[in-house]
């Protein structure tokens, strides 16, 4: 009896996680599913071009962006992220130092919904130097942080008023592997959390692992899992990880190999298994001074999408629904130098290219029956883009 009970209390809880983080994660999409406008955010490196995040205006049904100017004066906002409830922003501080400690920072935001003002509410350590790539949970409670200088993981509480408390847990990653320029010691470049916020996934180009961890959303706690990590190939250089919506599926883009290594999912357990790596370049194609950088399914499931900086393009991929693999079926041009992150609109329709060194953001349109992607014509001036997201814009 008691084994039953602790069964149906184990059962009911993990439901109701479910549903919870359900509902907050997939609302602020929604919402942007039924807007006609959106804000769109970019995060930059800061210098002399850049002075932090710019925002634009979008209309979701022809993809035409409108510049809106300077969001917010801040250091090398290289990552956003949004919080659920759409009221907060926040973006990493790529830098080595904050308030006299060797580490970066994470700076919190409100949101203006009106005209897509942020106003400045305060910043905290990140647990590690050179921040670049930071989530929130999907209750809202905290925000998780990867250090690529530092080669750790952290968590930080979000308080009511948006206000970022300081870490409540930093994980430091140990190791190394084969490429001497690039993996002398563990660089952390990006966390992801699955649907459920159970299990975090800490993508290690310094280590050719992608650290896994239980994530208690309440504790803010990062706890490591067993296994602990998975590896990849030797020399791979894991970079940006992405989730399947089916929650079935999950895939790594490794910037050193040029390669995408898919996995199969198993959601209880948080378990990963390698089904299949392919490269992100043409056939024949010399990867020398080529890295990858972003990946992103499609809101609809059916592709996958790549950006390789030096061969300046997009490469495109369908998702088989049964299995996970993936099978090319085109690149595209950026129209630009050194594409980094990119975004889906959360329609579908849109794909947008940031050139980090020629300044420009460029407007694709998706095929929805096969995935390809054709340049609009529309380019715009953005300095140093190197991150992008998405706000519903209030009317």
């Amino acid at each position: 009896m008691m084994r039953q009970q602790r069964w149906t209390s184990w059962f009911l809880s993990v439901a109701l996680t479910l549903m919870a983080s359900t509902v907050w994660a997939q609302e602020p999409q929604a919402d942007l599913q039924n807007s006609a406008r959106a804000w769109v955010y970019v995060g930059t490196y800061t210098g002399a071009k850049s002075e932090g995040i710019y925002r634009f205006e979008m209309d979701l049904k022809t993809g035409v962006l409108t510049p809106r100017g300077l969001a917010a004066k801040t250091t090398n906002p290289s990552f956003l992220a949004v919080h659920p409830n759409r009221r907060y922003l926040f973006a990493v501080n790529e830098v080595a130092r904050f308030e006299g400690k060797p580490t970066g920072s994470v700076s919190a935001f409100a949101i203006n919904p009106a005209d897509g003002a942020l106003t400045f509410l305060n910043a905290q350590s990140s647990g590690g130097t050179g921040p670049c790539h930071l989530v929130v949970d999907p209750t809202g409670r905290n925000v998780l942080v990867a250090n690529y200088g530092g080669g750790s993981v952290a968590s930080l509480p979000i308080r009511e008023d948006g206000r970022l408390g300081e870490p409540t847990s930093v994980k430091q990653h140990q190791g190394s592997s084969v490429n001497p320029a690039r993996q002398k010691e563990p660089h952390a470049h990006s966390i992801n959390l699955d649907a459920a916020g159970r299990f975090a996934f800490a993508a290690d180009l310094g280590v050719d692992k992608i650290f896994v961890y239980q994530f208690d959303a309440n504790a803010g706690t990062l706890t490591p899992h067993d296994p602990p990590a998975i590896s990849v190939e030797p020399g791979s250089g894991p970079r940006h990880f992405a989730f399947h919506p089916s929650g079935k599926f999950a895939y790594v883009i490794n910037e050193l190999t040029l390669t995408v290594t898919a996995f199969r999912y198993d959601a209880e357990r948080g378990v990963l298994t390698p089904l299949q790596t392919i490269s992100t370049l043409p056939p024949d194609t010399p990867s020398q001074g080529f890295s990858t950088a972003e990946i992103l399914v499609h809101p609809a499931g059916k592709f996958l999408y790549g950006s390789n900086r030096g061969h300046n393009s997009l490469v495109v991929f369908a998702i088989d629904p049964q299995t996970g693999k993936l099978s090319y079926v085109e690149h595209e041009s950026t129209r630009g130098k050194t594409p980094r992150n990119f975004a889906i609109d959360p329609t579908g329709r849109w794909l947008l290219a940031e050139n980090q060194d020629s300044d420009t953001i460029v407007t694709f349109s998706i095929d929805q029956r096969t995935g390809a992607l054709e340049a609009t014509g529309a380019e715009y001036e953005a300095p140093s883009p190197v991150c992008i997201r998405f706000v519903s814009r209030a009317d």
